[in-house]
């Protein structure tokens, strides 16, 4: 198995920041630092990040959170800040997948399955993610939209067409698939409409429901295959 993978199912990272480790000397093989992510390994390789000894893959467990006020999408937080693992306790290391704002609310996965982490939010999977937004300059008119559906300029290019329709007079719900920062928000302050207030209704095959602000239940097996079929199937060769 590939170095940055098997990181990723020993539940130390996702794969692009297990890569990112290796790349940065903080990985041994058997006593000797690797920086290439695809060196092949085994269980029984002596694999050590930052001189810790890696276990082998634990079981792969997936929560759904709904994420509250404040409480920042990272495994830690220099500022200290409370962050969204301490609302899942247990020995397992989770990790977000995606984040959410710290002033947004809703629907976050977290897990110690890398591999899927990264399926789910890597562009070339389009898996879809659902906002409900409330917003300023009301009302929503047709022209907003229009603009939403059809891709808006943002300083970092084109956002691809989106989703979008009128909640209410001060309402948008909007269904994306790219993830950049503060997406939603730049997307809706581009045409107008700043957002006053963003949760997370759906990720994937996922619905928020009846979750509660801080609370949480891990997936059941047939929820997680749900998953793994969205990113399944890439837009492009998954190469």
């Amino acid at each position: 198995m590939r170095l940055a993978k098997f990181l990723a199912h020993a539940g130390i990272a996702s794969r692009r920041h297990a890569e990112d480790l290796v790349r940065a000397g903080r990985v041994t093989v058997g006593g000797e630092t690797v920086t290439d992510p695809a060196r092949d390994v085994e269980p029984g390789s002596g694999v050590k990040v930052d001189g810790e000894p890696v276990k082998g893959a634990e079981a792969r467990v997936v929560y759904a959170l709904n994420k509250p006020l404040g409480v920042v999408s990272t495994a830690s937080d220099p500022q200290g800040r409370p962050t969204v693992v301490e609302l899942v306790p247990g020995a397992r290391r989770l990790y977000p997948v995606g984040r959410l704002d710290a002033d947004a609310t809703g629907l976050l996965l977290l897990t110690n399955d890398g591999d899927l982490a990264n399926r789910l939010t890597h562009p070339r999977y389009e898996v879809p993610r659902t906002y409900r937004a409330t917003v300023g300059n009301p009302p929503v008119r047709d022209r907003a939209l229009r603009a939403l559906r059809d891709g808006v300029r943002l300083d970092d290019g084109l956002t691809a067409p989106a989703r979008a329709r009128r909640v209410g007079n001060d309402g948008i719900e909007l269904t994306i698939h790219e993830g950049r920062k503060r997406q939603v928000k730049r997307m809706c302050a581009e045409v107008g409409h700043p957002v006053r207030r963003l949760v997370r209704t759906s990720f994937g095959p996922l619905a928020l429901g009846a979750l509660q602000p801080g609370r949480y239940r891990r997936l059941s097996e047939a929820e997680v295959e749900q998953l793994r079929k969205t990113a399944r199937s890439p837009s492009i060769g998954d190469g």
